[in-house]
C-alpha cells in the first residue's frame, strides 16, 4: 500500500518484504535476535529491519502502535475463533459417535439430582450437541465483529497522508460476505476499542460452563453409585494412597479451570470500564486475559472430546435405573388425562399412589387391583399398562422429546449438520 500511494519505490517494498520473511522465519525458529533494550516487540522488528535495509526507517509511516495493536489483536482473534470453531465441531463429532453406538441405551433424566423420567442416552447427549450449536454460532458472531480493519486509524486521528485502508483491508482478509472491505469508521473508537476481546471472552466463559456442566455428568455417572459409565485410564488418575481409585481428572480439571475463564471476563470488563478515550496503556493488561481464555477454553474442549470417545456406556446400569417404575409416575397422569380426567386431579391421584407403594414398601408397578381401586377407581386395567418401558418411551414422539422416532430423526440431522450436508 505505501508502495502504491508513492512512499515506497518498488525496490524498497521488495527489499523490505524479503527482510521481513527472512525475520518471520528466524522467529519461528528461536534464532532471531531480540533487544530488551527496546520498548516493545514493535521496536525490536522495526529496529532490526532497518538494519537489514535502510528503507525499513520508513515502514512505520501512517501508523502507531495504537491501531497496529488493535489490528495484530483482531488478527490473531480471528484464527483463534476459527481453530476454536473446529475444536467445537469436533467435540461435538465425539458425543455424536458415542450417542449412536449406545442409541438404545435407556437411563433416567433427572431434576433437582432426582430420577425423573425415562430418556435415551443419545438424547442426553444431543442435548450438550445443542449448546455447542448455540456456542458455534455465537463464535460466528464474534468473528463478524473482530473482522473489522482498524489499520489507518493511527495514534488517534488517522493520518494526513492519503493511505489507502480499502486495499489494506482487502489484503488482509477484512472483508464482508461478499468481498467488501470492512473497516473502522471512526479513528478514536478503532484504537481503543476492546469489545471483540470481551465478546470473545464471554463466548468462551458460556463454553467453559457447558463443558463444565458435561464434566460433572461424566464424573457422575462414573462414580460407583451411579456406574453409568467407565472413562478410559488414559483420561483417569490413581490415588496417591489408594490403590482402588480411578479419579475423572480430566473432567475435573475443566470443571475446575471454567472459574478462570469467567474471571477473565470479568477482569477484562474491569479494565475498560473507567478508561477515557483512547487508547490508555491500561489496554496492555487485556492480551493476558484474552490469550488465556482461548488457551484454557481450546485446551478443554480437545481434552473432553478425547475423554468421551473413550468412555464405555455400562449398558445394564443405565437400564437397571431407567427400570424404576417411578420414573412413569407422569406417565400414569397422562393416561388418566387420555380417558378425561383433569391433569390437576391426575396428578394429585398418581400422588396418592406414589405415596402408598412408599407405604407399603414396593414398587410402583407391584401394587394390586385391589390397592390401585382403593386409590382411586379410576385405575382400570389398561391405564396401568403404562409401566411397559418400552412403549412408554415410545409415546415420546412430539418434536424435541426422547421417544426413538425423535432420536433417530436428531441423530441423522446432526449426521447432517457435522458433515457440513
Amino acid at each position: 500500500m505505501l508502495q502504491k500511494i508513492g512512499i515506497l519505490s518498488k525496490a524498497e517494498m521488495l527489499e523490505i518484504e524479503s527482510a521481513l520473511n527472512d525475520m518471520a522465519r528466524e522467529i519461528c525458529e528461536d534464532r532471531f535476535p531480540w533487544n530488551p533494550t527496546y520498548e516493545d516487540v514493535h521496536m525490536n522488528i522495526e529496529a532490526e529491519l532497518t538494519l537489514r535495509t535502510p528503507a525499513g526507517a520508513k515502514l512505520h509511516t501512517g501508523r502507531s502502535r495504537n491501531d497496529q495493536v488493535a489490528l495484530d489483536m483482531r488478527m490473531w482473534l480471528r484464527d483463534e475463533i476459527v481453530d476454536l470453531y473446529r475444536d467445537l465441531r469436533s467435540l461435538q463429532g465425539a458425543l455424536l459417535g458415542l450417542a449412536q453406538k449406545y442409541s438404545y441405551v435407556l437411563l433416567p433424566g433427572y431434576t433437582h439430582m432426582q430420577r425423573a423420567q425415562p430418556v435415551f442416552f443419545a438424547h442426553h447427549l444431543m442435548a450438550y450437541m445443542e449448546m455447542l450449536e448455540r456456542d458455534c454460532s455465537r463464535l460466528m458472531d464474534c468473528f463478524h465483529r473482530a473482522n473489522v480493519c482498524p489499520l489507518g486509524s493511527g495514534a488517534i486521528a488517522g493520518s494526513t497522508l492519503p493511505l489507502d485502508r480499502e486495499m489494506v483491508a482487502l489484503k488482509l482478509g477484512f472483508v464482508d460476505h461478499k468481498k467488501r472491505a470492512r473497516l473502522s469508521q471512526n479513528s478514536m473508537d478503532a484504537v481503543s476499542d476492546r469489545d471483540f476481546a470481551v465478546e470473545f471472552c464471554a463466548a468462551a466463559a458460556l463454553i467453559a460452563m457447558h463443558l463444565s456442566r458435561l464434566a460433572e455428568d461424566w464424573i457422575l455417572w462414573a462414580t460407583t453409585e451411579f456406574g453409568f459409565i467407565t472413562i478410559s485410564d488414559t483420561y483417569t488418575t490413581g490415588s496417591s494412597l489408594m490403590p482402588q481409585k480411578k479419579n475423572p481428572d480430566v473432567a475435573e480439571l475443566t470443571r475446575g479451570k471454567t472459574g478462570r475463564v469467567y474471571g477473565n471476563l470479568m477482569a477484562m470488563l474491569t479494565l475498560l470500564k473507567g478508561l477515557p478515550m483512547t487508547y490508555n496503556r491500561d489496554l496492555q493488561e487485556d492480551k493476558e486475559r484474552l490469550f488465556d481464555s482461548a488457551d484454557t477454553v481450546r485446551d478443554a474442549t480437545r481434552l473432553m472430546a478425547g475423554m468421551i470417545s473413550n468412555t464405555k456406556v455400562n449398558e445394564g446400569k443405565c437400564l437397571a435405573a431407567a427400570a424404576d417404575p417411578a420414573l412413569l409416575a407422569t406417565d400414569l397422569a397422562d393416561a388418566l388425562v387420555r380417558a378425561g380426567m383433569p391433569f390437576r386431579q391426575a396428578h394429585q391421584i398418581v400422588g396418592a399412589a406414589v405415596a402408598a407403594a412408599v407405604r407399603l414398601g414396593r414398587p410402583l408397578d407391584q401394587l394390586t387391583a385391589k390397592q390401585w381401586q382403593e386409590i382411586d377407581p379410576a385405575f382400570k386395567g389398561e391405564v396401568l399398562e403404562v409401566f411397559d418401558l418400552k412403549k412408554a418411551v415410545a409415546r415420546r414422539n412430539i418434536i424435541g422429546a426422547p421417544g426413538p422416532q425423535q432420536v433417530a430423526r436428531q441423530l441423522v440431522r446432526w449426521r447432517k449438520i457435522l458433515s457440513g450436508s
